[in-house]
């Protein structure tokens, strides 16, 4: 038996959530990306974008892509990255074709699409995964066996714009007809007919609160919930399994011609199939491949659940 949970987590998340600090090395076989030749358009650079607070890291992981879809795109000749501080920013460049491409999450992705009139073109295979989904837990020790019985009570979600840590969460407790409103804290008091939600920004933070009692349960996607330790998970309760959603879409400008959409869509679609491909793939966060979707059904279901959170 675990006698003090909260100092065992912090060694056995630590070990789970985070992120080495240097950089990976670059696979043998990226030496066999063709370099860029000269373009039909000479001069035109292919931007490809995405958001955090650490610009390095992103640009080691996106250049790659970035140089391999140049090297292999007649209409560029060159390849960038740009790193948003932000989500404003991202649809400010998406809408001035200052970022041509941009791969993200669905609901971050819906924001693009909605705001920025970004096209959606294909999904993201990442780490083997097409899809993904979010669960909503707590501890067994706390007797909350529903999500009816979370009225009242607070839940740690991961961030604003998070897919499985906000929209589809919110959106599982809508279905019940549960009212749910964010706190500043995890000591905001909360009605007692409303959930209340405080965001962790990690979910590392979300698990250290829930043991520690801050807050009485925990939205995570199924992946991250599998790396949990396993004498941590068996003393949880999943009070809801939401739907499973795309893990990531590819978005294009508007600004892009349909030639150049047309070519791009054609160029990620190969990448898996042949060894200079792959090795980028793997250095662009562990991607599988990217296929052809979304179907208009699909997302016609993503924007349901997008129009949803923004009532």
């Amino acid at each position: 038996m675990i006698k003090n949970p909260l100092i065992t987590i912090t060694s056995l998340m630590a070990a789970l959530f985070t992120v080495a600090a240097c950089s990976p090395e670059i696979p043998p076989s990226l030496s066999q990306i063709p370099q860029p030749s000269t373009a039909s358009n000479p001069g035109k650079t292919i931007v490809l974008g995405d958001i955090s607070d650490n610009p390095r890291k992103k640009i080691r992981k996106f250049q790659p892509l970035a140089d391999y879809l140049s090297a292999n795109l007649s209409q560029f000749d060159s390849g960038k990255v740009k790193v948003a501080p932000d989500m404003e920013t991202m649809i400010s460049w998406l809408k001035s074709g200052e970022v041509d491409i941009y791969i993200d999450s669905p609901y971050p992705a819906m924001m693009a699409i909605n705001q920025a009139d970004a096209k959606p073109i294909l999904r993201r295979w990442k780490k083997g995964r097409a899809e993904y989904y979010s669960l909503i837990f707590t501890m067994s020790d706390r007797q909350i066996t529903t999500l009816e019985d979370l009225k009242g009570k607070t839940i740690a979600f991961d961030h604003p714009a998070s897919t499985t840590g906000y929209m589809l969460p919110v959106t599982e407790l809508l279905k019940l007809g549960i009212t749910s409103q964010e706190v500043r804290s995890t000591n905001s008091s909360v009605g007692e007919n409303v959930v209340g939600y405080v965001f962790s920004y990690e979910d590392e933070n979300s698990i250290e609160w829930l043991l520690s009692g801050k807050v009485e349960a925990v939205a995570l996607d199924n992946h991250s919930y599998d790396k949990l330790p396993s004498e941590i998970k068996a003393k949880t309760v999943i009070l809801a399994e939401t739907e499973p959603i795309a893990r990531n879409l590819v978005l294009v400008s508007n600004d892009m011609s349909d030639e150049e959409t047309k070519d791009i869509s054609a160029t990620l679609l190969e990448m898996d199939q042949a060894a200079p491909g792959k090795a980028v793939l793997e250095q662009f966060g562990r991607t599988t491949k990217f296929d052809n979707f979304p179907v208009e059904e699909d997302l016609v279901r993503i924007q349901k659940l997008y129009q949803q959170v923004q009532k």
